[in-house]
Order: structure tokens, then sequence, then C-alpha cells
């Protein structure tokens, strides 16, 4: 089953739900309106791939959000988007760990031969297509810089 069947399946169950699903079921919709606004977007159906790229950004949207919502002090809408990112990550794979991507890191920089910081555009293009999807671009950006500044 492909990730659009399997979001459209959950959007009925979540319809079936009524009360419980509400949250659920707004999720869901906004992310295949997005899915779909992108395809309308390319003039064509998105692959597996290109929809786990739009699920990622909208994750990425919202914790760039709820890092905004801390520094304002609305722990109601942080809740909110903590909830709204644990139903979004069931449709992204498996999470990779720090220690995973420390080793990637550490691979991508043997393979790209970088030696300074000056290279982190090397290592950045063999890793991010290893790590695509599976782990937060800032925490790989992060580690990326602290190898390379050692």
């Amino acid at each position: 089953m492909s990730l659009k069947d399997r979001l459209t399946e959950d959007m009925k169950q979540a319809m079936k739900d009524k009360e419980a699903g509400k949250l659920r079921l707004s999720v869901i919709r906004m992310v295949r309106a997005n899915i779909k606004y992108v395809e309308i977007d390319k003039k064509k159906e998105l692959s597996e791939e290109e929809v786990l790229d739009v699920l990622a950004k909208e994750v990425k949207m919202r914790r760039d959000s709820m890092e905004e919502f801390k520094k304002g002090n609305r722990p109601d809408l942080v809740e909110n988007l903590e909830q709204e990112i644990d139903i979004l990550m069931q449709y992204l794979p498996q999470q990779l760990s720090e220690q995973d991507v420390r080793a990637l890191v550490d691979e991508a920089v043997k393979e790209s031969q970088a030696a300074s910081a000056k290279d982190m555009g090397k290592v950045m293009a063999v890793l991010m297509p290893k790590v695509k999807g599976r782990a937060d671009g800032k925490m790989v950006n992060a580690i990326v810089r602290e190898y390379l500044n050692k």
C-alpha cells in the first residue's frame, strides 16, 4: 500500500471515529492537501519518495513553529504541535538515532575526503541522500559542523 493510499485509508478511519479523531483527521487532510498542491504544481503524480519529502517538510515546519511558540510562552500551542508531529511521524520511516547519524557522518567525511569546515558542502552532498527523511536536517548539520571543526 502506497503512502498516499495509507493516508486516504487513515483519513476515512478518522472520519468514522468522529470526535476521537478530529486532530488526526485535520492533520491528515492538511498533508493530503499539500501533496495534491505539489502534484498540481509539478504537473505529475508524486513518487513515494516525493511524498516522504512533503511529509518531512510538514514535520520540519511544525518543529520550527514549536520553537517560536516556546519562546513566546505558548504551551497550549506547543502541545498541539507535538501531537501533530506524533501523527505525522507515523508515516515517516524509522528515524535514525544520533549515534547512527554520527556513524554516517564519519563515513561521509572519509568518502568525500573533507579536511575542514570549507568542505561541508561535499560532506552534505554525500550524506543527505543517506539520511533523507530519516533524520532531522538541523541535527545532521550540527553533527557535521562539530565533526569538521575538530
